[in-house]
């Protein structure tokens, strides 16, 4: 019975939100300069926690696999302009 369950919980995908100052925190740029690039279609979108409110948060894969493009892109040699 007990494997079951931890297969079964293997199988749950987890989705873990962090908000603005983590968020900053793990790549490095100001608040404004993530709202920037994000409005520009360049930065993960956001998530409002409450609809109509203004807390949001982002998903911490989603911002891990920007990071790893930026690096994919100094690696693989292409043009930042």
């Amino acid at each position: 019975m007990r494997s079951n369950v931890n297969e079964t919980l293997q199988k749950i995908p987890t989705t873990r939100l962090i908000r603005i100052r983590e968020v900053m925190n793990l790549v490095g740029l100001s608040k404004s300069h993530i709202y920037y690039l994000a409005a520009q279609g360049k930065f993960p979108k956001r998530v409002s926690l409450v609809p109509g409110g203004t807390s949001v948060a982002w998903l911490h894969d989603e911002i891990i696999e920007w990071l790893e493009g930026r690096v994919a892109e100094r690696d693989g040699g292409l043009n930042n302009d």
